[in-house]
């Protein structure tokens, strides 16, 4: 599945226009940045409460499909900007961390 099939399909906001064709191969949440970086895997949907500039390193390293902020959480505008310099995709939930991976399990299986 693609970025912007989960986004269409789960009603999230774009944060960034970047990365909307990566594909998606699992699912990671956790907002402990140390943790992010030994467990999240390549093609991760990423979710995390975390909006600051570091998370766009750890998804760097990692990776990931694309970040996943949950609940609603505005992400800070310096984020999303370098988060589309550096064409990492962002999305944006009302959803909670549960739902996501739930819905996104379903999606994948």
């Amino acid at each position: 599945m693609k970025v912007k099939e989960l986004a269409e399909a789960l009603k999230m906001e774009f944060v960034t226009s970047a990365g909307m064709d990566n594909e998606i191969k699992g699912v990671y949440a956790c907002d402990l940045l140390s943790r992010v970086m030994s467990g999240c895997e390549e093609g991760d949907a990423w979710i995390t409460v975390q909006t600051h500039l570091n998370v766009l390193a750890v998804a760097e390293l990692d990776e990931a499909a694309c970040i996943i902020v949950p609940e609603g959480i505005v992400v800070e505008a310096a984020t999303a900007e370098k988060a589309e310099e550096k064409g990492i995709s962002m999305l944006s939930s009302e959803m909670g961390t549960y739902e996501i991976c739930w819905r996104l399990h379903q999606l994948l299986s």
